[in-house]
């Protein structure tokens, strides 16, 4: 969320901003309530201090009268605060973050950048199978008998399948611990206040699974818990940057994307993913070198895989609300003749901090607001479509990457 201040000082910018992710925001509007909320909180204070005044004066009829006619004052003061209040938080929750001015300005993700390529494509001798042909050939997945029990978009991973997907989670969460990130298993149900904080309400809520409780919702990333996780709280500068690598299983409605990758694992309600996520300082260059960590990470790992990716520095349009620089990496899949998004590395800047309420003191005894950013470690089963895809060999038996072999068990995956 930005400030209200720096909203006033910069409304051409902010309207921009907006407009470059196609979203509108009614800036005249918050001005207007935040005026009305100054001059109710002035008329506040001053009710207050009559009201302190008159106690001083004794227990008179006519202090009573004039004690009586302050209070019905105060309460309907206190009542239209409190709504201007809860309007302009309203539409406060709907102005985006700020891209930073090396983002491209773009309607649509065909402004994309692609900064960087990695890895020789699969050049096979053979016609490739996809990874539903594959996963059906070896018996590695049954999505069939997933749609019966879960529903459009359900699968089972089976066999030789589901241990590869363990591995490659442990993998990736064990890596990224070496490396000095806090290990967190995070919660799945989360309270809307999480939501809210890391962006995904308002804009995202059609995506939010929401139980029957009022405030319970099944979180699409471990992103919304762990940056949530200090909430409330003023950390220290000297602890400063904290990181985490989080397991969660995740779930998504995907209602925005009818028709859209319907068959096969590419897209689906419910996966498991390993995210990291840091908390640190309200510096936007050293932001900028985590930033770069963070993507690091994602591509030692498709690397030490040896998966074929690409990265993409993302337009305005595409990049999301809360981001003011967003990277995508993308895997090579043989069945797409393309490369797929497995991964999303953000700088969210002070945005979900201002909304959670994370600060920190600095050495000099001041309090700011801290910068919180993340990216994808991997995300299953969606890695598996790369793996299974561009590992194949002609007789449809699938190499399993060497870094894998202690965790699987196994360094081939072959037709039973």
């Amino acid at each position: 969320m930005l400030s209200i201040n720096y909203i006033r000082k910069n409304k051409e910018i902010v309207a921009k901003a907006a407009k470059d992710k196609k979203r509108s925001v009614n800036i005249d509007r918050i001005i207007n309530l935040d005026n009305q909320k100054k001059e109710l909180v002035q008329k506040e204070q001053h009710f207050r201090q009559q009201r302190n005044l008159l106690a001083k004066q004794g227990n008179s009829l006519q202090t009573r009268k004039k004690g009586k006619k302050i209070k019905e004052e105060l309460k309907k003061i206190t009542i239209h605060l409190q709504k201007v209040k809860e309007e302009l938080k309203y539409w406060l929750s709907f102005v985006p973050n700020i891209p930073l001015k090396e983002v491209p300005v773009g309607k649509d993700e065909s402004a994309n950048i692609e900064i960087k390529k990695w890895g020789h494509l699969p050049k096979f001798n053979f016609k490739p199978k996809s990874h539903i042909e594959l996963g059906n050939e070896l018996d590695l997945m049954d999505l069939k008998r997933g749609t019966k029990i879960s529903g459009f978009r359900g699968y089972f991973l089976k066999n030789e399948g589901a241990i590869l997907q363990m591995a490659l989670l442990f993998y990736t969460f064990q890596k990224l611990t070496k490396k000095g990130y806090t290990p967190l298993i995070a919660p799945a149900i989360v309270k809307g206040f999480t939501l809210f904080g890391s962006g995904q309400f308002p804009w995202g809520k059609q995506e939010v699974y929401q139980l029957n409780e009022n405030d319970a919702y099944l979180a699409g990333t471990a992103e919304a818990p762990v940056t949530a996780y200090h909430s409330g709280e003023i950390l220290s500068e000297e602890e400063l940057p904290k990181k985490y690598v989080a397991l969660s299983p995740c779930f998504r409605k995907e209602a925005g994307s009818y028709g859209k990758d319907t068959k096969g694992l590419y897209r689906v309600h419910e996966f498991w993913k390993v995210e990291q996520v840091i908390i640190s300082k309200n510096n936007l260059e050293k932001a900028k070198e985590l930033h770069e960590e963070l993507q690091t990470n994602t591509e030692e790992i498709l690397q030490d895989l040896k998966i074929p990716y690409r990265v993409l520095l993302m337009a305005t349009a595409d990049m999301g609300e809360p981001q003011i620089k967003k990277y995508d990496t993308e895997a090579w899949m043989p069945s797409r003749n393309s490369y797929g998004e497995i991964g999303s590395n953000s700088i969210m800047g002070d945005f979900q901090t201002r909304r959670l309420k994370i600060k920190y003191k600095t050495k000099a005894g001041k309090t700011k607001f801290c910068y919180s950013l993340n990216n994808t470690g991997l995300a299953s089963p969606r890695i598996l479509i790369a793996l299974l895809e561009n590992f194949q060999n002609k007789d449809s038996n699938i190499n399993i990457p060497q870094p894998l072999q202690n965790l699987t068990g196994f360094s081939i995956i072959k037709r039973k």
